[in-house]
């Protein structure tokens, strides 16, 4: 079942990836498991430079998790630690993952689904969109990064604004938060997420996994550790033919072709 919650696309270097689990997307362990299973056979497609994730429909990104099922996990404390280790796995791979990573946020992005948003690279919300964690109404806590990755995105006081507050905002609130990049009219979320992707990956693609190790990674060390992180990946990029074929294509006055190697 969950394949069929959780499809992808391929066109130009660029893997659509969407959410379709009506009737507003709603985040269970089959779209986990779905997620899960996409994004490996993606990491494996040395094709595919970029992935946008998007919800089905019209309605919703993710709407958060299905509400009905936690009545039943009440007093399973082993259950719900294995549930959230499980998510937080997957949007960390996701976090992870060589590609570059745009959600394109067609709507609802609640709960599990700001988290999902929040472990892309880029966010890019349509005018409808409504975003927030809260999970504080229902009496827990995001479980699935949620207050880790918001803290890193936000800083400490806006990401407890948000959790501890509960909070809906809309996308341009959102946008002036620093929780999105970009806001565009309804309907357009998921071509200018594409239009994106493209547009970056006339980069290399070693230079863009190793940009997103750098920033990725570097906010987890010192500064002074960051810089040293820093400096090895661009002396490590200078190893490759790609950064031979960049420098050739600039003195040649042409676009590069870029091999990823």
């Amino acid at each position: 079942m969950a394949e069929n919650l959780v499809t992808y696309t391929v066109e130009d270097s660029v893997a659509v990836v969407t959410i379709a689990h009506p009737p507003v997307n709603s985040l269970n362990v089959d779209v986990t498991n779905g997620l899960s299973t996409v994004f490996a056979e993606l990491e494996e497609n040395k094709k595919v430079g970029a992935v946008v994730i998007t919800g089905g429909g019209e309605k919703a990104f993710i709407a958060g998790a299905d509400i009905r099922m936690f009545k039943d996990l009440i007093g399973k404390r082993e259950q719900i630690l294995a549930g959230a280790l499980a998510m937080q796995q997957c949007f960390t791979n996701i976090e992870n993952s060589d590609k570059l990573i745009i959600a394109a946020i067609n709507g609802l992005a609640l709960g599990g689904g700001c988290e999902l948003a929040v472990a892309c690279d880029i966010r890019i919300a349509a005018e409808n969109a409504v975003i927030g964690v809260p999970e504080v109404k229902l009496g827990i806590i995001p479980g699935a990064g949620g207050t880790q990755r918001l803290a890193r995105l936000l800083g400490k006081g806006k990401a407890k604004m948000m959790v501890l507050g509960g909070g809906f905002f809309n996308a341009q609130d959102a946008f002036n938060l620093g929780l999105v990049e970009k806001v565009v009219p309804v309907g357009q979320a998921l071509d200018e997420a594409k239009k994106m992707a493209r547009e970056f990956l006339s980069g290399g693609p070693l230079a863009i996994r190793n940009a997103k190790k750098a920033i990725n990674e570097g906010l987890d060390m010192t500064l002074e550790d960051g810089l040293v992180h820093e400096a090895e990946l661009v002396a490590d990029l200078f190893m490759s033919e790609d950064v031979k074929e960049g420098i050739e294509a600039f003195f040649g006055k042409r676009p590069p072709v870029f091999q990823g190697k």
